[in-house]
């Protein structure tokens, strides 16, 4: 063990298992106490089993660490509020609040049920309000705090079949940015980690929608290369976010997969056009196109043979 966090108090949700329990491991190992949150459901939110967290928090406390398991369920707010509290029962404060809990429930959004809308979001998108929410006022009068969000390419850039899951990973970059802002005066940092690793959920995803979101640029095909991307191998950044030494390091997104750490870029204006008062349609309808989206690509584009009003007669050959 070494003392990068020592004396300093962790909560990682959904640290039974996968990148959470990397998470927390590491964070222990780095000197940290740590609450181990994890209701234990399946993939999609249902059931519940005390197992996974009690593993991970004996697992640290075996190897010489301090930990304690909590199973409430971060979709509601006296949820939340009771992972922070045991926190600061346990340990005295919370200083480091690390959001990694989350469920899927997969459908192309035609056939999307509201109830499957519901739960994606409410573990994910307000499942991480309702952590940092009493976190946040904690560490705003401790005029210290490390808070550690959980996005996905999936929201970044897009995956098909998950527009639940896409909406709530974006929504918590969003919300990455915000509280960033909103907390950087007190001393406490909000950043995102965008991970990329062999995990129980993404190991549900099925072969077919593996290819066809490999054939648009959004991850590898090959089961090798997915399962060479560690879970453990997402943690050292994350936990080194939660370190002294990234006092100055907030509101940013990094995309964490194998050996490669990325800084993604900030959403900003790539392209503009500009003219004195309003645009016309007529104006835009050459412009748009040509100067504006030139060279952009449709990241679904309709095949071939569909016959679509508006595209040249070549381009449907």
């Amino acid at each position: 063990m070494t003392d990068n966090l020592k004396g300093r108090n962790a909560v990682v949700t959904g640290a039974g298992r996968g990148i959470g329990r990397a998470v927390a491991i590491l964070l222990a190992q780095e000197g940290a106490n740590v609450v181990v949150n994890d209701p234990g459901v399946s993939v999609d939110g249902t059931g519940h089993d005390d197992g996974p967290a009690e593993q991970v928090a004996n697992e640290i406390k075996q190897a010489g660490g301090n930990a304690v398991a909590n199973y409430d369920s971060v979709a509601t707010a006296e949820g939340g509020e009771n992972i922070v509290r045991q926190c600061v029962d346990a340990f005295g404060r919370i200083d480091i609040l690390i959001n990694v809990a989350g469920i899927l429930r997969d459908r192309m959004v035609f056939n999307m049920s509201e109830e499957e809308w519901d739960a994606v979001i409410n573990v994910h998108l307000k499942g991480h309000f309702n952590t940092i929410k009493p976190a946040s006022q904690l560490m705003r009068q401790q005029r210290y705090g490390r808070i550690v969000n959980f996005s996905s390419i999936s929201g970044l850039r897009g995956n098909s079949g998950q527009a639940n899951y896409g909406a709530a990973k974006a929504g918590i970059a969003g919300l990455t940015r915000v509280v960033a802002r909103d907390l950087g005066r007190y001393g406490v940092t909000t950043n995102c980690i965008a991970p990329g690793a062999m995990t129980r959920m993404v190991a549900q995803v099925p072969e077919s929608a593996r290819q066809l979101r490999a054939a648009r640029g959004m991850g590898p095909a090959a089961p090798q290369a997915i399962a060479e991307r560690t879970p453990e191998q997402v943690a050292p950044m994350t936990v080194w976010l939660c370190t002294d030494d990234a006092w100055n390091v907030n509101g940013k997104i990094f995309h964490v997969s194998g050996g490669t750490v990325s800084l993604a870029h900030e959403e900003t204006p790539i392209r503009q056009i500009t003219k004195d008062g309003k645009w016309t349609v007529e104006e835009l309808q050459f412009l748009a196109p040509n100067q504006l989206l030139a060279g952009v690509q449709n990241p679904a584009p309709p095949p071939a043979d569909l016959e679509i009003p508006g595209r040249p007669v070549h381009a449907q050959s």
